[in-house]
């Protein structure tokens, strides 16, 4: 049981944080287990709405490869990889449309709601946000971000919408393109000049040692990058994870954070407290 006096300690901690973000937008990337726990989702759905509701515009920006995969397999169709993304054809777009900007966008604008919030869901398609060509002929409807169009975002925020956001674009021809979830949410993140972009994701950040969780680098500076990756620091699947971060300070986001999905109130944490939780990027 909390005792007033530490209840009032953790609110005269948190009142800094609480004025700093007020009316600047906030960018989550919501994925991994974060987004498959049924207790942590829950979590992340109260988190947001709290922080909506001491005036900070946060925007919610999701994927959804595991639900993909499913209805993939549901209907027979098998799914392939090249360099870790999802090789994409015809009826795999339809597929990817039909489960991000369908079935799971809607079900996080009903969690959102359900948690005291009032959300919206987006999808890249909408007034054109996101704009893509092709990354290759091999990969087929998977996009390169070429531009993104804020002005839906800003008005849903303007109007004290949560944007939900599923991460599909098109073309001027209107052919749809599955992006990269990561990807889009640093461009989103840029293109809006948000005050934080915090990626969640299933480990506890960067780690100078891969197996001791107490050897997390709380800041890494955007000039250090290339030389831990060549100490095998940085290697693997957080390689795109950096990447994207790396993205967003360069297109003037001013606070970037990698932070673990799996912490219960894991933004919580990051945005209303001295400690916070993650990698932050500067």
């Amino acid at each position: 049981m909390i005792s007033l006096e530490e209840r009032a300690n953790i609110l005269s901690e948190a009142l800094p944080y609480i004025l700093k973000y007020k009316d600047k937008i906030i960018v989550v990337k919501y994925g991994g287990n974060a987004m498959i726990d049924e207790k942590l989702k829950s979590l992340v759905m109260e988190d947001i709405v709290m922080l909506n509701s001491l005036g900070m515009k946060v925007v919610l920006v999701h994927g959804g490869g595991p639900e993909i995969s499913q209805m993939l397999k549901k209907i027979g169709k098998e799914s392939q990889f090249i360099n870790g993304l999802r090789v994409t054809d015809k009826e795999t777009v339809d597929v990817v449309t039909m489960v991000l900007a369908g079935k799971l966008n809607k079900y996080l604008v009903k969690e959102l709601n359900l948690a005291g919030g009032k959300a919206i869901g987006l999808s890249g398609l909408d007034s054109n946000m996101i704009e893509a060509k092709p990354i290759s002929a091999e990969l087929q409807y998977v996009g390169s971000i070429t531009n993104v169009d804020t002005d839906i975002i800003l008005d849903s925020l303007n109007m004290g919408y949560i944007p939900v956001i599923s991460t599909i674009g098109s073309d001027q021809d209107g052919n749809v393109y599955n992006i990269n979830a990561d990807t889009a949410a640093a461009r989103i993140a840029g293109a809006l000049n948000a005050e934080k972009f915090i990626s969640m994701t299933d480990i506890k950040g960067v780690l100078k040692d891969k197996n001791d969780p107490s050897t997390l680098l709380k800041s890494i500076n955007v000039s250090e990058i290339k030389q831990l990756a060549k100490q095998g620091i940085i290697d693997g699947g957080m390689i795109p994870k950096v990447d994207c971060c790396v993205e967003a300070i360069r297109r003037g986001v001013k606070q970037v954070v990698i932070i673990d999905g799996r912490v219960p109130h894991s933004i919580l944490i990051e945005v209303l407290t001295d400690e916070g939780v993650g990698t932050m990027f500067k």
